[in-house]
This record gives structure tokens, sequence and C-alpha cells, in this order.
């Protein structure tokens, strides 16, 4: 065999070596690669639903604030003789399994939708153990309760809370069984 033919064959070997295995590479490549799914229209809707319940929200403490103010201004109204007004009156528990279905205990914190035996035990921690005292928390300070139970908890909203934790201390089964129904897990 001829050098000159032996010398062009050491070149042609390698390169389409090369050239076969960066192909069969790239394409091995692609077959591994999983496709991203396309969530533009889950995102948007999700951004819709998440812009109706901080609209409704809103509505829910302006409600809520002009229900504080009617009760301050009906109690500086009346004297101090008189019963306490019908808003925070004992614990029912009665009315509260015939509208929640099931039994339930006083300053049960469990009730509020989001709220469950472990989260209960770290607003407790923070000295909050009443329906009173966490709808007169901050939802700032909710969060810090969740944050202090470590990453586990941060995934939890707690903006309706203390608008729950106000409706069972006020005694408002109906009105807390109906927007849990509407709001199930925070999804309509």
């Amino acid at each position: 065999m001829n050098t000159e033919n032996l010398n062009i064959w050491c070149w042609i070997i390698p390169i389409l070596i090369g050239l076969i295995s960066g192909i069969l590479g790239y394409l091995m490549g692609k077959m591994k690669t999983p496709s991203v799914p396309d969530n533009k229209e889950s995102l948007k809707s999700l951004e819709v639903d998440s812009a109706r319940l901080k609209t409704e929200l809103d509505a829910c403490r302006k409600k809520l604030s002009a229900m504080e103010k009617m009760q301050k201004t009906s109690s500086s109204l009346t004297s101090s003789k008189v019963a306490t007004p019908p808003s925070t009156s004992a614990f029912d528990a009665e009315a509260a399994k015939a509208a929640l279905g099931k039994k339930i205990k006083q300053d049960d914190l469990k009730i509020v939708e989001g709220i469950g035996p472990k989260i209960e035990g770290l607003f407790h921690k923070f000295g909050i153990k009443t329906w009173k005292a966490l709808s007169e928390t901050t939802t700032d300070k909710c969060q810090e309760v969740l944050n202090s139970g470590g990453d586990r908890y941060r995934i939890h909203d707690p903006a309706s809370w203390p608008m729950q934790a106000k409706m069972a201390h006020m005694g408002q089964w109906k009105e807390l069984a109906q927007w849990q129904d509407d709001h199930k897990a925070g999804k309509f």
C-alpha cells in the first residue's frame, strides 16, 4: 500500500468517527431532553384568580372595618350596665356545628381554612390562642409566625386568617361556612 493513501486514511477515519459521534450525541441528547410545557394560559388564569381574591379580601376588610366602627359607635352609646352586644356573645357550639357540619371547640384555630394542628401550635407559641387574638393579628404577624416554623410553612397564605377568625369570634358561623365553601383551599 502506498504511504500517501495510508496517510489520508489516518485523517479521514478520525474525522468520520468524530462526525458520527457528534451526530449521535446530538440525537441522543434531544431524545432525553424533556419538552417544556407552555403554561402561559394557566399562569394568566392564576393571575386573574389572584387579582379577584385580592379584590374580595379588600372588600371583606372594608366590611370588617365598617362593622368594627359600628360596634365602637354602638358601644359608646350604650351604658356600661347594658349586656354585651350579640356579636361578642358567648360561644354557641350548636350553631357552629349546624353551620360547619362538625363539632367545634371554642377558640380552635384549626377551623380557619389553612390552619392545621402544627400551624396552630406555632400560633400558640406566639401567644395567639383565641379567635379574638388571631382576628386582631396582622397578616404580616401571621406570616412571621409561619416563617418561624421553617421553609415548609412559608407556602401558606395567611391573608384571610384574621378575617375568618373574626367571623368565628363574632359567631358568624353561616358566613364563615359560606366563605370557606367558596374558597376551599384558596380555590374557586
